[in-house]
């Protein structure tokens, strides 16, 4: 094959290419695509060539031409080989993450007479690395039901309705105190549904301000706010063909609800910033430990938004209601600490596992685990005694048998408590935020949120 030979079949050539290939002119006019950025762009090659590459939406290349440059990417500027890690907009409008390779094309006298870009999809790589991190996580926790560690009966009634759940594509509401589990819960149900293999979202929703959340949510185009230099892809976005996780919704603000509230009626959102309609392809997983419908009495939660997220409610119970689980879940977390630490401690002693059954633990499983790592980080070798536990444990109230609920309330969350709560936790630190948020297993910003809403000063409970 010779080179005119070559020149003829140079499309098809370029079009077995998995990367997206484009060729521009010096005024950023494009002259040459290849079928992979028509099919990662969403564009056909007739609507590509003779456009400007700007039609490609580039974040990086905006932010050039909004800093007063002509050209129609810094390579033109500097006249040098660049890679740029960035964000493509589609034709539909969706954000892609792409790595960026560019290069100048001269003739035989060195005028500069286009350039030639390479465009790497790297959206599926984000995907694939964050679902390894989530593998990595389950399996270092010690699994029994994807995750979730149990066997009495309330946890058995919990682990068929979370089956039943993950078939569904209706928003599913997780209800429980702090520490019952509910994150695990929400990667349960998306590892058993038909979104599992795509991603697996989580938003903190407390652990942000509106502002913040709306643009972590909705995600943001460039210039939206001071600040906002590049696109950023939300998590509706990046949640697409998955499952997202909004935990901790008790806290959202009520202008947030609105604009959740659409969201859930429209399946559709519109990035801060911009008036142009996504498509929302994700399923919702919402959590709280708060009582909405008092809420809803307060009129800090929309009656219309507590509707439609109370689709499918899953009620996980307190460690206090399922005490049969207690051994189980020592069992299991001492294994895993045992792994790490490479200590030969073999379990608890008698008087210490007494001590964890009577145990009310008001942070649920995570208090129970802290108490573990707390007693690993004092013994040694060979069981841990009550010496070795939390201070705390040992000295706090404890309950001599299970404690009785009403009917309505077996399978469900000591809701009424959070504020009693947030005090004891609160006490048994000492006043120290970052120590209560860990035995309630929520964020520091959570407790100086319920800190103000319930008029709690440090110097009472310090």
């Amino acid at each position: 094959m010779n080179e005119t030979e070559l020149h003829e079949y140079l499309p098809e050539i370029l079009d077995t290419m998995s990367e997206g290939l484009f060729c521009t002119r010096p005024d950023g006019a494009i002259v040459l695509v290849n079928a992979a950025l028509a099919r990662i762009t969403g564009y056909s090659r007739a609507e590509l060539l003779q456009s400007s590459c700007a039609k490609l939406g580039c974040d990086v290349c905006e932010q050039s031409r909004a800093e007063g440059r002509q050209h129609h990417c810094r390579l033109f500027l500097n006249g040098a080989e660049n890679s740029n890690n960035c964000h493509l907009r589609r034709k539909d409008g969706a954000l892609v993450h792409v790595i960026k390779n560019a290069s100048l094309l001269r003739d035989a006298s060195g005028k500069i007479i286009g350039a030639v870009e390479t465009i790497t999809d790297i959206t599926e790589l984000d995907v694939k690395e964050r679902r390894i991190k989530e593998l990595a996580r389950n399996l270092e926790e010690g699994t029994d039901f994807l995750g979730m560690v149990g066997r009495s009966q309330p946890m058995r009634a919990v682990f068929n309705l979370l089956e039943k759940a993950a078939g569904a594509e209706a928003p599913v509401l997780i209800l429980g105190e702090s520490g019952t589990g509910k994150e695990l819960a929400a990667r349960a149900i998306h590892e058993m549904g038909p979104r599992r293999d795509g991603p697996y979202v989580a938003v903190n929703c407390a652990a942000l301000s509106q502002s913040l959340l709306e643009s972590e949510l909705f995600g943001h185009a460039r210039g939206a706010f001071t600040g906002a230099y590049r696109h950023r892809m939300g998590r509706f976005e990046e949640a697409r063909t998955g499952d997202l996780f909004l935990d901790e919704i008790g806290d959202l603000p009520l202008e947030v609800q609105v604009k959740l509230l659409r969201v859930l009626e429209t399946r559709s959102f519109e990035r801060v910033g911009e008036s142009r309609s996504l498509a929302l392809d994700a399923r919702l997983i919402f959590a709280t430990n708060q009582d909405l419908l008092s809420l809803v009495a307060q009129k800090r939660f929309r009656e219309d938004f507590y509707y439609r997220v109370n689709v499918l409610p899953i009620h996980l119970p307190a460690l206090r209601q399922r005490r049969d689980d207690i051994p189980l879940l020592v069992s299991r977390f001492l294994e895993v600490l045992r792994t790490r630490s490479g200590k030969d401690i073999p379990g608890l002693a008698p008087e210490a596992m007494a001590l964890f059954m009577r145990h009310p633990w008001p942070g649920n499983v995570r208090e129970l685990k802290s108490a573990l790592e707390y007693a690993f980080m004092l013994q040694e070798r060979g069981v841990i005694l009550v010496e070795h536990l939390p201070p705390n444990l040992s000295s706090g109230p404890h309950c001599s048998q299970d404690a009785a609920l009403p009917a309505d309330q077996a399978h469900g969350p000591d809701l009424s408590g959070e504020k009693a709560q947030l005090l004891a936790a609160l006490q048994r630190s000492g006043g120290n935020q970052t120590a209560a948020a860990k035995l309630l297993a929520v964020s520091r910003l959570t407790v100086l949120n319920r800190m103000r809403k319930y008029g709690i000063k440090r110097a009472l409970v310090g």
